[in-house]
C-alpha cells in the first residue's frame, strides 16, 4: 500500500513514525516546508508540494490529512475524487463549507473516510461504553467532561502565537482545537439535542481565538451535561464524569482508569446509613501510553484500505462533532440555546 502525508506537523509525523512501526514504509510526503520540526527523519522519502502532481504521478491508496484545519478540504475533497482512502484528522474543518462535496466525492469513487478522533480506541473509554450499553449504569442522567491545557506548553519548540491552535486563519480555537469531546459524548452517550454555551477569549495569551469555552448539552436520550475547555490551565486536567440511577462513572485521563461507583439500589428509601457504593476500577493495560491511541487508529485504518472494516469513526461522526463546535460559537453570538434537531 502507498500513502500520501500532507502536512508534516506534530501530528502528521505521529502518523508518519506509526506506519513505519507498523512496517508501511511506501510513504510520500506533501509538504509546504512550513513545519518547525527538524526533518531528519523524513529523509529518503519521496517529497511532493504540489496535491494534483503527488496523486497523478504517485496513485496512492490511502491519504493522511493532517494540515492546518482550515485547509483539510483543499487535500481531502482531490483525494476522495481520486478514489483514496482518507485519514482526516479532527476537526474536519472550520466550517461546514464544501463538506457536502466531500461527502458526494467519496460516495462516488469509493473513497472510505476515517476521522482521527483517537479517543475511540481507548480502552477504558470502550469500557465506559460497554457498562452504559449493557444498562449496568442504568438510566445516564447527567455527564460532565473537563479539559484545560496549556497552550504554550504544546509545542516548546516553536512560538505558540504561530500554531494552528492560536490563529482564526488556520481554524484554531480552543472549541474546535479541543473538539474531542463532542465526539466522544456522542459515542458514549447518544446524539445532542440542544446546545449552549458561554466562550471568549479571557486570558493573557497573545491569540485571536477563543481560549474558554462552556458548554452546555441536553442529549436526545434526556441526560444533560456540559464540556469545559480551555488553553490556559496549568496542571493540565482532563477528565469526565457520569452519573446514572445505578451509580457514577469517573475517568481521568492522567492515568486512564475509570472508576465506577455502583449503588446498590437506586433511589432507594432506608431506614438506616445507606450502604456505601461498591466501587470497581478498570485500568488500561500495562506499559499503556498515550501513543497507542493513534497507532490502534492507525492499524485500523490499515484495515479500512485493505477493505476489512468500516470505519469506526465516520466522515457523518465528525461533521456532527464540528456541527456541535459551531453551534457553541452561534450561541455565543446569539445569546441563545441551539437546537441540533433536524
Amino acid at each position: 500500500m502507498k500513502f500520501l502525508i500532507a502536512g508534516l506537523g506534530s501530528i502528521g509525523r505521529r502518523h508518519f513514525r506509526n506506519l513505519i512501526a507498523l512496517a508501511e514504509k511506501d510513504i510520500v510526503l506533501l509538504r509546504s516546508h512550513r513545519a518547525t520540526l527538524p526533518d531528519d527523519e523524513l529523509a529518503g522519502y519521496s517529497v511532493e508540494t504540489d496535491l494534483h502532481e503527488a496523486l497523478k504521478k504517485h496513485k496512492p491508496d490511502a491519504v493522511i490529512v493532517a494540515n492546518p484545519t482550515s485547509l483539510h478540504l483543499d487535500v481531502a475533497i482531490p483525494a476522495a475524487e481520486a478514489g483514496c482512502h482518507i485519514l482526516l484528522e479532527k476537526p474536519v474543518s472550520n466550517s461546514l463549507e464544501r463538506l457536502d462535496e466531500l461527502q458526494q466525492a467519496a460516495q462516488k469513487s469509493g473513497s472510505k473516510i476515517l476521522v482521527g478522533f483517537q479517543f475511540r480506541y481507548h480502552p477504558t473509554f470502550n469500557k465506559a461504553r460497554e457498562l452504559i450499553q449493557s444498562g449496568l449504569l442504568g438510566k445516564v442522567l447527567t455527564v460532565h467532561a473537563h479539559w484545560g491545557e496549556y497552550l504554550p506548553q504544546w509545542h516548546p519548540w516553536e512560538d505558540y502565537r504561530q500554531s494552528y491552535a492560536a490563529r482564526a486563519d488556520l481554524g484554531g480555537g480552543v472549541i474546535v482545537t479541543l473538539t474531542h469531546p463532542l465526539d466522544y459524548l456522542r459515542y458514549l452517550i447518544g446524539d445532542v439535542e440542544l446546545l449552549w454555551s458561554l466562550n471568549g477569549h479571557i486570558s493573557p495569551l497573545e491569540v485571536d481565538v477563543e481560549d474558554v469555552a462552556e458548554i452546555g448539552l441536553k442529549f436526545k436520550n434526556g441526560a444533560i451535561g456540559g464540556v469545559h475547555l480551555n488553553y490556559f490551565q496549568r496542571p493540565l486536567t482532563h477528565r469526565l464524569e457520569i452519573v446514572g440511577t445505578n451509580g457514577t462513572l469517573r475517568w481521568d485521563n492522567e492515568d486512564g482508569i475509570l472508576h465506577f461507583h455502583k449503588m446498590p439500589a437506586p433511589f432507594a428509601s432506608y431506614s438506616d446509613v445507606p450502604p456505601a457504593p461498591v466501587v470497581e476500577s478498570f485500568s488500561p493495560p500495562d506499559g499503556f501510553e498515550r501513543n497507542q491511541l493513534f497507532a490502534a487508529q492507525t492499524r485500523h485504518f490499515i484495515e479500512i484500505v485493505r477493505g476489512e472494516k468500516e470505519p469506526v469513526c465516520s466522515l457523518e461522526d465528525g461533521i456532527m462533532a464540528l456541527r456541535l463546535a459551531l453551534a457553541a460559537k452561534e450561541s455565543q453570538e446569539k445569546k441563545k440555546i441551539i437546537s441540533l434537531v433536524e
